[in-house]
């Protein structure tokens, strides 16, 4: 059996097995040639030019195993592999945070996209602050991305904290990026020029109704309360005190602009063109945080 057949027969095993997507691929094939490279020890560039290699038996149980535990235990590949990958670039991963998939990240590293940040950013801008960083991954963007910045990033959690940490040491930002917990805004001193976040946002319904993918990862990085708006409403709140006076706040709230706009009907925002539409990040100025915290 040659590589692109096998990774084409593991395709057919996940779309049988009705698992979900959505942590890294948002298709069977896509999932499939992961877990069967990752499996063989190979890179996502190596598919092309190795598609027709014929594989032995023992390289094909091997792959054939990862995908069977995929659609046993139902967790996110990257789960199984350690690895996720956004932007291009990678990152460990394990169960002490959810997998990185946050649309703030195009936005981050493509100065090039309509839409950018760049257009909203100040020339003065120096400090960056990732609110709920999780595993780190927009931190690292984003000090990638603006390499004469400072990013502070932060999170409730010291488990993903500790996750953080890894891949600040795996892309050698350390001088650059520093760490430490905060619920929020509780611990963060100083003023940034841009803020960005992708809180807990998932409303209690949908929730509920999460696939099995989504229930393996921590429900603390989820959840957001009946409407999904419990941590935006103190964010929108509080932001305003830790920025400076051009300074931006993005925010990914996924699914939830009816919920978003129910909640703060008078807040002025501009929603940011991503892959996956014009609904899922928001930006709004300093100026209209101040605005609508009067009216």
């Amino acid at each position: 059996m040659t590589l692109i057949d096998l990774i084409t027969a593991q395709s057919a095993r996940l779309q049988q097995a009705g698992v979900s997507f959505g942590h890294g691929t948002t298709n069977a094939f896509d999932e499939a040639a992961w877990l069967v490279l990752w499996a063989l020890g190979l890179k996502f560039e190596d598919l092309e030019p190795r598609a027709q290699r014929e594989l032995t038996a023992q390289e094909q149980a091997k792959a054939e195993a990862i995908v069977a535990e995929r659609i046993a235990t139902r967790r996110p590949a990257a789960y199984l592999t350690g690895e996720a990958w956004l932007q291009n670039v990678a990152f460990h991963v394990d169960e002490r945070v959810i997998v990185p998939r946050s649309f703030i990240a195009e936005l981050l590293a493509d100065g090039e996209a309509e839409g950018t940040l760049d257009a909203w950013l100040s020339d003065r801008t120096q400090r960056v602050l990732d609110l709920c960083t999780g595993n780190g991954s927009l931190a690292v963007i984003a000090a990638m991305a603006y390499p004469e910045i400072a990013v502070d990033a932060c999170d409730l959690s010291e488990d993903a904290l500790a996750v953080a940490r890894l891949n600040v040491e795996r892309h050698r930002l350390g001088q650059r990026i520093k760490l430490f917990a905060s619920d929020l805004f509780e611990r963060v001193t100083g003023r940034y020029d841009l803020i960005v976040c992708n809180p807990p946002y998932v409303n209690a319904a949908s929730m509920a109704a999460l696939p099995p993918e989504y229930r393996a990862e921590p429900a603390m990085a989820l959840a957001g309360g009946a409407d999904g708006m419990d941590l935006v409403r103190r964010i929108v709140a509080e932001a305003a005190a830790h920025m400076n006076e051009d300074a931006v706040l993005v925010l990914e709230i996924g699914h939830e602009r009816a919920h978003f706009e129910h909640a703060f009907p008078r807040l002025e925002v501009a929603w940011l063109p991503t892959s996956a539409g014009d609904d899922q990040v928001l930006l709004v100025t300093r100026d209209a945080l101040v605005r609508w915290s009067h009216r």
